[in-house]
């Protein structure tokens, strides 16, 4: 039997087949968690070494949140992924999507980050004594209070580095760690050295402030990548842990969710998360479908409807048919899509990690080189060391490292100032490039509110009646009778008996009358006088079956949104509207905010879809939307924005999240990252300057490791003061002249829901 199979498995081999799923005839796919990721090179050796090992189909690396997906023949056997990567130096796991992982590298940068600062601080007080003509005894005695506190500190602080660059040198290879961790290494040694000597110099301050600035663009670049990684845990949290099943004898087991099978009988309560897709068998109830369609209008269900995993039962119990596994189900299927789309994410990778392939080389050769050179024009074997490790720490990338997440950080700190938060720091570089802004409608376009529309119009009697009904129910079109109730001053009138019909409406008896509110098909048992325009939010209330009033429900326009339309227009971009809503509801909103393409009707799959295939066209999408069912699609755009009433998992897929109620968010967002992605620019247009002169004059022997040291914090700081210069912007004063050009895919307002209507 082929090692594929059920038995003659390895432990390693059955343990990486049940973790992986079936994704075709004879391929499966496996995720595996790499802590260790942190850079280009890492992306590069991890693809090429799971690449080469025996039936393997395909490897991509998601850099954000350090994870590998790997697809491999069944045929071939289970390959030994773990294994290959722990030979490439890399601790690696099989992925748990459920489990809780800590994020220890964070913690590990800070704690190396406070202890780098808090000794480079105190080695630069006892050097400056010594600059400043210290006696011999003097001098000696603070060059070894240097060395026992750089010490530890090289050996704590220092292991970030040093461990990585073992590991790329154990297999034969050199990242950007290798140059870093030899320069550190040598100028402890050479101050080591002197001070054993009783020599003038040493260069223990140069090592540790190294270190110090090394740690904190590698600790900003972490934080920023980590951002990324809650989204997929919040959406695995909608997954329900499991039900209660009846089995054939009519007795009831709580199953865990992963031995839910096709065809098992569930019982879900109101209150309770549908925990696999499912055909509704008996019972009636709403369902908050936000997860699929958006819409903030609970969906009624009945016997025959389907139900999708994740989606939450609200007022009356059912029952259930499983109809696939947890594992096959509508949530899980989210969560790959958008894993699928953020792994797409790698191929923004900084500047400086593209850089990478050259520094190391160039950097060794240039000190290695200086070195040789030195030795044969003096014969100086210290001289000649001296000069080569002022090579490595004066060339050092710590300007580099700092030109991204410096700006990053004060555009950070300017958006929360005004009103928006940044959840991942790349975007900023992302948005800058983007030409398309595509918005969700519910709780994007508008509040996400429900309120009675002409409340005023309505027959005061009728109002109190359906108000007095609704006091008695949660469902949103409820509460907001109640509340326009209460507004008009409308006190409650007494009723003799209120029962809710979950999926229906409410039924009451005030002496021999039967008033219905709800559903016209079921509160109506004649048709004539007005009713709800079909595709509107409303409901109806009936006496005996016959039409008292009809409502209809209003979802309120977000401030700002028609103005930020405008905004985003004048600068060039195309605008337009993908949602999950009703026909005539997107329609009636996009000719209120003046947009001309939209699609409704839209699933969270096809959303993503839409926004792939508009990249796929050329177009550079930012995806601006709330709800659950938007994941996807704010993971698979170029960027995306959410606000802060989004659900959970909408703000954690969100690469921005603005907190206040007005959509001035969006074009203001654009306008501040515009102004980050020239400062990024000039930041890498200063580190490549300082690089050209400064590599010039090390070699030349004009500079000491102390002074290299120096200078490369120069460098740091003069990238930091120009990321400070950051500052936000008002509308821009110069708009572009240039026509929106048509969004492939979408038409005009009657093409965009033309076969969904």
């Amino acid at each position: 039997m082929p090692r594929g199979g059920a038995k003659g498995l390895s432990s390693s081999d059955g343990e990486m087949l049940l973790a992986s799923r079936a994704i075709g005839e004879d391929l499966r796919q496996t995720d595996i968690s790499v802590p260790g990721i942190h850079c280009g090179g890492c992306i590069r050796t991890i693809e090429a070494g799971l690449g080469a090992v025996a039936g393997v189909e395909h490897v991509r690396v998601n850099l954000s949140t350090k994870r590998v997906a790997v697809r491999w023949r069944a045929s071939a056997g289970a390959p030994a992924l773990l294994e290959a990567l722990r030979g490439m130096g890399y601790e690696a796991h099989l992925h748990d999507m459920s489990a809780e992982e800590k994020d220890r590298t964070y913690s590990e940068l800070l704690r190396a980050l406070a202890i780098a600062g808090f000794a480079a601080g105190n080695i630069m007080l006892l050097s400056v004594s010594v600059w400043s003509g210290a006696e011999p005894a003097t001098r000696d005695i603070f060059h070894w209070i240097s060395a026992v506190i750089a010490l530890p500190v090289l050996a704590y602080s220092g292991r970030v580095f040093f461990r990585s660059a073992w590991n790329s040198l154990r297999h034969g290879q050199a990242n950007m760690d290798v140059p870093i961790s030899i320069g550190v290494l040598v100028a402890f040694a050479m101050s080591l050295y002197d001070t054993i000597h009783h020599g003038q110099e040493a260069y223990f301050d140069a090592s540790v402030t190294l270190l110090f600035f090394l740690l904190i663009g590698r600790t900003l670049d972490h934080l920023m990548r980590e951002k990324a990684r809650v989204a997929v845990k919040g959406l695995a949290a909608l997954a329900a842990r499991g039900a209660m099943v009846r089995q054939a004898d009519g007795s009831r087991d709580y199953l865990p969710v992963d031995e839910i099978a096709p065809g098992m009988t569930i019982l879900l309560a109101a209150g309770e998360r549908v925990p696999v897709d499912a055909r509704v068998v008996e019972g009636a109830s709403d369902l908050d479908n936000s997860l699929v369609t958006g819409e903030s209008m609970p969906l009624a269900v009945g016997p025959g409807a389907t139900v999708r995993a994740g989606t939450l039962n609200l007022t009356g119990p059912l029952t259930l048919e499983a109809a696939a596994t947890a594992k096959d189900s509508f949530l899980a299927e989210m969560v790959r899509l958008m894993e699928a789309a953020e792994a797409g994410r790698g191929a923004y990778r900084r500047l400086a990690d593209r850089a990478s392939r050259l520094y190391a080389p160039v950097v060794h050769l240039a000190a290695l080189l200086s070195f040789i050179g030195w030795m044969v024009a003096s014969g100086d074997f210290h001289r000649a060391v001296t000069i080569a490790v002022a090579v490595l720490i004066i060339t050092c990338p710590c300007a580099l490292g700092l030109a991204v997440p410096m700006v990053q950080v004060v555009a950070a700190r300017r958006l929360f100032e005004s009103g928006v938060m940044v959840r991942d720091g790349s975007a900023m570089e992302r948005l800058d490039e983007v030409d398309t802004v595509v918005f969700d409608k519910t709780g994007t376009l508008t509040r996400g509110e429900l309120s009675l529309g002409g409340a005023a119009n309505a027959s005061r009697a009728n109002l109190t009646i359906a108000a007095s009904m609704a006091v008695r129910s949660l469902h949103p079109c409820s509460r907001a009778l109640a509340a326009a109730a209460s507004a008009e001053g409308i006190a409650s009138a007494p009723l003799d008996t209120v029962r809710e019909f979950p999926g229906f409406g409410l039924e009451a008896h005030i002496g021999g009358d039967v008033y219905r509110l709800g559903r016209a098909d079921w509160a109506l048992e004649t048709s004539d006088g007005p009713s709800p325009a079909p595709g509107d939010a409303g409901a109806v209330l009936s006496k005996n079956g016959r039409l008292l009033e009809a409502f209809h429900f209003d979802d309120a326009l977000r401030p700002g949104a028609r103005e930020a339309i405008a905004e985003l227009r004048a600068r060039g971009l195309a605008v337009s509207i993908i949602s999950g809503d009703n026909p005539p509801a997107v329609r009636r909103l996009a000719g209120e905010v003046g947009i001309r393409d939209f699609e409704a009707g839209v699933l969270p799959g096809e959303k993503a879809a839409r926004i792939a295939a508009l990249g796929a066209a050329g177009r550079k999408v930012m995806m601006v939307g709330d709800g659950l069912n938007d994941t996807p699609a704010l993971a698979a755009a170029h960027v995306s924005m959410a606000p802060a009433s989004a659900a959970d998992v909408g703000r954690n897929a969100a690469d921005f999240v603005f907190l206040h109620d007005s959509l001035d968010a969006v074009p203001l967002t654009l306008a501040i990252s515009r102004a980050a992605g020239r400062l990024v620019r000039q930041n890498f247009a200063l580190a490549v300057a300082y690089n050209a002169v400064a590599l010039p004059v090390a070699i030349l022997g004009h500079v000491t490791p102390l002074v290299a040291a120096l200078a490369m914090s120069g460098s740091s700081i003069a990238v930091v003061a120009n990321a400070l210069r950051l500052r936000p912007r008002g509308k821009a004063k110069a708009r572009s002249r240039t026509a929106v050009a048509p969004i492939p895919g979408l038409g005009s307002a009657q093409q965009g829901v033309s076969g969904r209507a």
